[in-house]
């Protein structure tokens, strides 16, 4: 199931990497699968630059590592709240993205899943990770997390501009807090939600006013 799940991850990567490559979409790929508070489209880049890679090594990168994670993760998590992770932790990545952003008046598109898929790591902190020409080097994802974490934050204070330090921090944030706290506080208590999506779903939303 897990391998099932980042197999269709991995395809919608590959799907928006080579719209990046088709000079007669370029605008609109900047515009929807780029992440920029000074875009004129705000919402939707929050999510679908979470599927958009513009070089191939960063998008191998990320697929490697996702692979690597993916039946174990999916195992425990199931494929419900491994995507509902994924997803939520790339929209939060890249809000938090914008507020850097808009704080700091360093406006530029941004794109990728590395904080997503720091997020979803942290579900694992013993797993084994290895660089991705380096097989023979391996250390735990809670070591590769620290790093990213200690990385970001200098970022961050000195102004580096070579990734989006504050999007990685807050996906790698985002992933132990939800570990932490947020399985129990959101999926165990999901059944009301849930419940009543079903009744909207097969009723339509109750209308109210009037008597009969």
């Amino acid at each position: 199931d897990g391998q099932w799940t980042v197999t269709g991850i991995t395809a919608a990567n590959v799907l928006v990497f080579c719209l990046w490559r088709i000079p007669s979409l370029q605008w609109t790929t900047i515009r929807y699968f780029a992440s920029n508070p000074a875009s004129k489209v705000l919402c939707s880049p929050k999510l679908l630059s979470t599927y958009s890679h513009f070089s191939l090594f960063h998008m191998a990168a990320n697929t490697y590592v996702l692979w690597s994670f993916s039946s174990s993760i999916v195992n425990i998590l199931g494929q419900e709240q491994f995507m509902a992770l994924y997803l939520s932790a790339g929209v939060i990545s890249n809000v938090v993205s914008y507020v850097g952003k808009g704080a700091t008046g360093r406006y530029g598109p941004s794109l990728g899943a590395c904080g997503t898929i720091a997020a979803v790591c942290t579900k694992i902190p013993e797993g084994r990770l290895a660089i991705i020409f380096l097989p023979m080097l391996m250390f735990t994802a809670w070591n590769a997390l620290k790093a990213i974490i200690a990385m970001d934050t200098a970022g961050m204070i000195w102004g580096w501009k070579f990734f989006d330090h504050a999007a990685h921090l807050a996906g790698a944030l985002c992933g132990i807090w939800y570990v932490t706290y947020g399985h129990e506080l959101i999926w165990k208590n999901r059944e009301p939600l849930v419940k009543i999506w079903h009744e909207i779903r097969t009723n339509g939303p109750k209308k109210g006013g009037g008597s009969k």
